[in-house]
């Protein structure tokens, strides 16, 4: 039994739209619509992205599985997703950039455009996020001729190697990037490393809307839905886009930024990560190994933040995954056993694992958890879980100290 979730009489949908398929590199080969639409109901989304349209293999699947009404695509369950993609552009402007630019569609025909069109600038065949040497001006300017109501959102800005804004590849602004094409880019996508807040630090980002999405790699709930959109209506893709594009939506689901992992500066192989602060005394050089550190996400904003005024975001729910909750509570690793008998205990009871993190009280929940679970659960749903900064490429760690074991 699915539960609705609803805050203060007002329905939300929650929508995860940027997701891959089997089809792209190092993601689960179990990656099927049948085992999205699942795991998506377990997690508590009301609407998917496809991921990966421009892969024909998964494209055809597409086709098969779901049924096109309104620019959403549903299940035989009636499920929603709609048509979503990423690419991967690297070319030179100055100097090397690689940006990977999420793409939301409104039907299978504008698919079929974008994809011919791709086709006379590379393969798609190989990858399910393929790469192509297109500027990110051109590109949105082709989106643009084929249909205006294709979508281009940044992804993950922040991110080192493949944000728009980050530090190894990336430019100082969105207009450096997108050039005459800045007015036709309404959104960017956090990333799990960094918040609304942390991007509204941006004098240019203030005037985009704030989302945020899994880019998960597997159906699991600990990875598909982490990241989501709240959305006030997803019965139409206009008004999806409507929302996207007018700013309308309303608010974001985020992880603590630390528990991503580019959030903190320094090298996964030597085992050594330091603040911002820290990486200004060292003049960004490794102590241990005398090499350029990998700068991450807090760094990087912080370098750009242009704004002396503190601009207001919409609504952010700031919530780490339940079984990564269950599983720190048992000091035991998410896969194991006992983990997934407490997790399928509770979904079994309360019908998402949103409800559970958001809305169930910690009356109810102490009838079928123990109470440490059920205190992480509080403690997660008012944003008091210390967590140990990831960085270059490194997740990061929930704490429990012993300053906050007394909190229990």
């Amino acid at each position: 039994m699915i539960f609705m979730i609803e805050v203060n009489g007002q329905k939300e949908y929650f929508g995860d739209l940027h997701i891959h398929s089997r089809f792209s590199r190092a993601c689960s080969k179990d990656l099927t619509v049948d085992s999205l639409e699942k795991w998506a109901r377990i997690k508590g989304l009301d609407l998917l992205g496809t991921g990966d349209f421009t892969h024909e293999k998964w494209l055809a699947e597409l086709k098969e599985k779901l049924t096109e009404k309104n620019g959403i695509l549903e299940t035989k369950n009636e499920f929603k997703f709609i048509l979503t993609g990423e690419v991967s552009l690297m070319y030179t402007q100055g100097h090397g950039r690689r940006v990977h630019l999420l793409l939301l569609a409104p039907s299978f025909e504008a698919v079929a455009k974008i994809n011919s069109w791709l086709d006379t600038k590379g393969r798609r065949d190989y990858d399910g996020r393929p790469i192509f040497k297109i500027s990110c001006e051109d590109f949105v300017a082709k989106m643009q001729t084929i249909d205006k109501d294709i979508e281009v959102i940044p992804a993950h800005i922040w991110t080192p190697f493949f944000g728009v804004l980050g530090s190894k590849s990336g430019f100082d602004s969105l207009k450096e990037a997108f050039g005459s094409q800045i007015n036709n880019i309404h959104a960017i996508e956090t990333g799990i490393s960094s918040t609304p807040e942390m991007n509204l630090k941006l004098k240019e980002l203030q005037t985009k809307t704030i989302v945020s999405f899994s880019d998960s790699h597997s159906f699991w709930p600990f990875r598909i839905g982490r990241e989501a959109t709240i959305f006030k209506s997803v019965d139409s893709y206009k008004e999806i886009l409507r929302e996207i594009r007018e700013n309308d939506i309303i608010g974001t689901i985020e992880v603590n930024p630390a528990y991503g992992m580019y959030h903190y500066d320094g090298h996964r192989d030597c085992g050594f990560s330091c603040s911002v602060e820290e990486t200004k005394k060292l003049n960004k050089i490794c102590p241990k190994c005398n090499k350029e550190l990998t700068v991450g996400v807090d760094y990087r904003v912080n370098e750009l933040n242009d704004s002396k005024e503190k601009f207001e975001s919409k609504k952010v729910y700031e919530i780490l995954p339940l079984h990564e909750l269950i599983a720190a509570a048992r000091a035991s690793s998410l896969a194991s056993k006992k983990v997934w008998e407490e997790y399928n205990k509770l979904i079994q009871e309360f019908g998402n694992e949103l409800n559970i993190l958001l809305v169930v009280s910690k009356e109810k929940l102490l009838k079928f958890a123990d109470e440490k679970t059920v205190m992480l659960i509080m403690r997660n749903r008012e944003g008091k879980i210390d967590v140990k900064a990831g960085y270059d490429g490194v997740y990061g760690e929930m704490l429990l100290s012993e300053k906050q074991e007394k909190l229990f």
